[in-house]
């Protein structure tokens, strides 16, 4: 295979996505050489249906998640999270994932990176995009993952072992404060909104601003052009008002349309990452869903049931189930957040791209 390369890899499905997994050694310097090292692996050259390389074509399976041992006090691992942009000829590592981080552990047991005895492991993770600290914690057996168990995510089919994921000090990851404009809603376009940001810069808005119900499937609000339109030129103006720039060729804001629950939850919601409809929701998203309908003055907030207390369980509906959030508040602020995920190595090996890449 003179003509091809190697770089060794694990696929792990994360959550409700699923991504390459790579060691940060195995691959170039940050730059245009490992950006085009990434698209090979991918196949992510402008193709939506990525067939020449372990792409997925959906941006819930067009993920990559980048690790490697860290030097910083009391952490284990650094994990730098880039997504494929479907039908793009361009990466992008603004966002962070929740979800492709809940197999960042079992990728530093499978490969080495971190050891771990007893029945479970506790690992320390430093997510780079947004600077800040998840802990997670899963079960093992001779120092690797225990991948099944009783425990169930929608958009998930089965049951697998559960993976704790403990965030601390979300408020202001990407736009440096967790209500970047200054208020708790603001209007755009005529269109009430909150501009969010506790792990993930999310614009919450009321679906019945847009005459939508908010059960609407993903692939009816997908065809309707005239929504995207809208939503597009909201998402710009706040990516601004967020501190992100611009945000034309960036996947954040996430865009969160808020309905009531329909079937016993907190709220429901239909989450755009950032201009299809998502299946389900981010787990970032979720958490910054969630801080936000417990916001009094936010602009979704009266579409919302919330508990009471200092530690708030939310159930959060979505196009495929629910996913439950707990936040953690002293003196009104959110101080931790947690759920449940789950993972599983589909496969490992190496993958073969051109060898001038």
């Amino acid at each position: 295979m003179t003509n091809q390369r190697a770089i060794p890899f694990l696929q792990i499905r994360g959550g409700s996505s699923k991504g390459i997994y790579l060691h940060e050694a195995d691959l170039p310097e940050k730059g245009e050489k490992r950006d085009a090292v990434l698209k090979g692996l991918m196949g992510a050259y402008g193709d939506a249906r990525q067939i020449d390389g372990l792409g997925g074509g959906d941006p819930l399976s067009s993920k990559i998640a980048i690790i490697r041992p860290s030097e910083r006090a009391g952490v284990d691992i650094d994990y730098l999270f880039v997504q494929a942009i479907i039908g793009e000829d361009r990466l992008d590592d603004t966002p962070n994932c929740g979800n492709i981080l809940a197999g960042v552990g079992a990728f530093a047991l499978e490969t080495g990176l971190v050891q771990r005895t007893g029945d479970h492991a506790k690992i320390t993770v430093y997510m780079e995009n947004s600077g800040k600290l998840c802990h997670l914690d899963f079960p093992i057996k001779d120092g690797l993952p225990v991948y099944e168990g009783d425990a169930s995510i929608d958009g998930v089919k089965g049951c697998s072992a559960p993976v704790i994921c403990t965030y601390e000090g979300l408020a202001g990851a990407l736009c440096g404060a967790m209500l970047p404009t200054g208020n708790a809603h603001d209007v755009i376009d005529d269109v009430p909104v909150t501009c969010i940001d506790n792990g993930m810069p999310v614009v919450m808005l009321r679906a019945q601003d847009f005459a939508l119900t908010g059960d609407e499937s993903p692939e009816v609000l997908n065809a309707n052009e005239d929504l995207k339109s809208r939503l597009e030129s909201i998402r710009l103006q706040a990516g601004l008002m967020m501190n992100l720039g611009d945000v034309t060729d960036k996947a954040v804001p996430k865009m969160c349309l808020c309905s009531p629950a329909k079937n016993g939850g907190a709220f429901s919601t239909r989450t755009f990452i950032p201009k299809q409809c998502h299946k389900a929701i981010g787990v970032l998203g979720a958490v910054t869903a969630a801080s936000a309908a417990c916001l009094p003055d936010s602009a979704v907030a009266e579409l919302a049931t919330i508990p009471d207390g200092a530690i708030k369980q939310l159930c959060i509906e979505h196009p495929s189930g629910t996913f439950d959030v707990q936040l953690t508040f002293e003196n009104d602020e959110i101080v931790q957040s947690g759920l449940l995920r789950t993972a599983r190595l589909i496969a490992k090996g190496e993958a073969y791209i051109a060898a001038q890449l």
